[in-house]
């Protein structure tokens, strides 16, 4: 069985998401989660969650919308996350490659929901593009005020963010970017990580895997990623599968 450890439902209507779930469930994708970004549609991403069995949800605010309204305080993502198919916080993180928010917004809204992810207890998904310093300075920052879990969502940064996250007890999670011609750079990260911190994803409904290029992702495609990394690791499709879901149950432990 494989699981999309982070995806975006609310892109599809509800008449489309049945037979969305029918074509991850062909690829024995049997779960998913799908990811708050701000906290008026981590509201939608809960409803979600609480009308498919298999569907989990985590809330919070992307650093696009970082700006949008004020910076939720530590209290507010702590209650937000009291319900069951709740699992994680995020996404949060830096994006300095759209720069949609002010720099130091983002970094303010990125500590606030790691403080919340270490009251909580629960995983914070973290986004990061063109941000590696600052995300890598941030996490080692915090974790000198306490240990909290976090996964590097949708990897496609660099080897030192990688490895400062493993060092600080982070996962990585890999999307179809693995499967692109020109991501050899990042397939050898992936092949050189420590096993017991890999995950997949498909961040759908972007970056659509080879050979879907064009199309819209979709869960059904974490089976792309998943055999490339798996080719990259030496396992087959069936010992990535549990790999990966097994790494999956221990980061997000509501979801065991």
């Amino acid at each position: 069985m494989l699981i999309d450890s982070h995806c975006h439902l609310d892109y599809w209507s509800d008449a489309e998401l049945p037979a969305l779930l029918d074509r991850a469930a062909a690829e024995d994708v049997r779960e998913m989660v799908t990811i708050g970004t701000t906290l008026a549609q981590s509201a939608t991403a809960l409803r979600l969650a609480e009308n498919f069995p298999n569907v989990w949800c985590t809330i919070g605010v992307h650093p696009h919308h970082a700006a949008q309204a004020p910076v939720p305080e530590v209290e507010t993502l702590v209650e937000m996350t009291r319900p069951a198919r709740v699992i994680g916080i995020g996404e949060s993180g830096l994006d300095y490659f759209y720069d949609k928010a002010p720099r130091e917004v983002q970094q303010a809204s990125f500590r606030r929901h790691i403080r919340a992810a270490r009251e909580a207890d629960l995983p914070l998904a973290i986004h990061a593009r063109d941000a590696d310093d600052d995300i890598a300075a941030i996490l080692e920052e915090e974790h000198r005020d306490g240990d909290f879990a976090f996964l590097l969502h949708c990897f496609s940064s660099s080897r030192r963010l990688a490895e400062t996250g493993v060092a600080l007890g982070g996962y990585v999670s890999f999307s179809g970017i693995l499967t692109f011609p020109k991501s050899d750079e990042l397939r050898a990260i992936a092949r050189d990580l420590p096993a017991d911190r890999l995950l997949v994803e498909t961040d759908a409904p972007y970056l659509a895997p080879v050979p879907h290029r064009g199309r819209r992702n979709e869960p059904a495609w974490v089976a792309r990623a998943a055999e490339v990394l798996a080719g990259v690791r030496g396992l087959s499709p069936a010992e990535l599968a549990e790999l990966t879901t097994g790494n999956f149950r221990r980061l997000f432990r509501k979801a065991a």
